[in-house]
């Protein structure tokens, strides 16, 4: 375990300011490269107190942005065309970069990174995720994933295209058993 100082709040790590014993990998890879972090040496804990007040400034100043940036894009709806099986069932699956790429086109620029997904998006539908523009600011984005702009319109709208296909299938069955039937009785 590596002792390192967090220059900023960093997400289930803790607040800036803060010395914490991170593995060595997460602070060499992650950390140390995005500037999250210092090593936590007599040199750079001086260096971060005199730092201090300049760092905590320009955090606040980052924040306010990524709050007003946050009372826009709060709750925005993006639409992702892909391709599906019968079941709705993504062939391959929405990532982190796809949701960044629409949000983008829909006029908020974010990158990839900010884009928090618990799992992986396989299915067709709508579904939540979380845009972190700031360690302290989040927002809450929907993410429409449709096989066509009108599927995604009437997904919206709260009508489910699959299941309206499934029954529309399901009747053309029936009508199609029913018609032998009628002929043999005819």
């Amino acid at each position: 375990m590596v002792n390192v100082i967090l220059l900023e709040r960093v997400e289930k790590l803790g607040q800036m300011g803060q010395v914490v014993k991170v593995r060595p990998g997460y602070a060499r890879n992650y950390l140390l490269p995005q500037k999250k972090a210092l090593r936590a040496t007599k040199e750079n804990l001086t260096y971060f107190e005199k730092q201090r007040v300049q760092l905590e400034a320009g955090n606040l100043q980052r924040r306010s942005e990524a709050e007003q940036v946050a009372q826009k894009l709060n709750g925005l709806f993006v639409v992702v065309i892909r391709q599906a099986g019968e079941s709705g069932q993504l062939y391959g699956s929405v990532s982190a970069r796809d949701i960044a790429d629409a949000v983008t086109a829909a006029g908020f620029t974010i990158t990839r990174g900010q884009v928090v997904l618990d799992k992986p998006i396989k299915t067709l539908g709508l579904h939540k995720l979380r845009v972190a523009l700031h360690p302290e600011v989040g927002v809450q984005v929907t993410a429409n994933v449709a096989q066509s702009a009108e599927e995604a319109e009437m997904q919206s709208k709260g009508v489910d295209p699959l299941r309206l296909a499934q029954e529309a299938a399901a009747r053309a069955a029936e009508e199609q058993a029913a018609a032998p039937a009628k002929d043999a009785a005819g």
